[in-house]
C-alpha cells in the first residue's frame, strides 16, 4: 500500500473538467449520478460542476500529481440560503479504497465552514451506493428519502437518500 504523502489536495481548476468527464463516462461511477451517458447530459453536468471552481468552491485530489478525485460545493447566491450548501464528491474508480474520499470530505467540510461560513452541509446519495458508509462515519445523518427518484433502464426505481451535517 502506498503512503498518504502521495495524496495532495488543491483548489479545483477549469482544466480538471476533462478528468471529471472521464470519470463520469465510467459506467461504474455514472450509476451513482442522476444522468445518462448521453453527451449533452454529461457535458452540462461537468460544465455546472466545474463552474464553481471560479468561486474557489471546489477541490481536486491528486495522486502522484494526477487528478484522482474531486469535491464541489454548490454555493448559494441568495443570502437567506447561504448558511447551507449541497456538495458533490467523486473518486476515480481505480483509486477507491486509498482514503481519497475521506480526505476530500474532510477538506471540503473545512472549506465550507472557513471560506463560505456554511453551517449545514447536505448531500444526495442513491440507494445502494457504498459511499453512504463514508458519509455516516463522517457524521452525516439521514433526514429524508425519495423512494422513486431514479428510474433505471430496466424499469426499476432507486431511492435518493438525503443526508446532512451541521458544521
Amino acid at each position: 500500500m502506498q503512503e498518504k504523502s502521495e495524496l495532495t489536495i488543491r483548489p479545483a481548476e477549469m482544466e480538471d473538467a476533462s478528468s471529471l468527464a472521464e470519470w463520469l463516462n465510467d459506467e461504474k461511477i455514472l450509476r451513482w449520478f442522476p444522468m445518462t451517458s448521453e453527451p449533452r447530459e454529461l457535458d452540462d453536468s461537468v460544465r455546472i460542476w466545474i463552474s464553481y471552481a471560479r468561486m474557489g468552491a471546489g477541490l481536486t485530489a491528486l495522486w502522484e500529481g494526477k487528478p484522482c478525485g474531486m469535491a464541489n460545493l454548490y454555493i448559494q447566491i441568495y443570502k437567506k440560503l447561504k448558511h447551507q450548501c449541497l456538495f458533490s464528491i467523486i473518486v476515480k474508480e481505480s483509486m477507491r479504497g486509498k482514503g481519497i474520499g475521506r480526505r476530500l470530505l474532510k477538506e471540503i467540510e473545512e472549506l465550507a465552514k472557513e471560506m463560505f461560513q456554511i453551517e449545514i452541509l447536505h448531500l444526495e446519495v442513491y440507494e445502494g451506493n457504498p459511499a453512504i458508509h463514508l458519509y455516516e462515519r463522517a457524521g452525516f445523518k439521514r433526514y429524508g428519502i425519495e423512494k422513486h427518484f431514479i428510474k433505471e433502464k430496466e424499469g426499476q426505481y432507486r431511492a435518493k437518500i438525503m443526508m446532512q451535517k451541521e458544521l
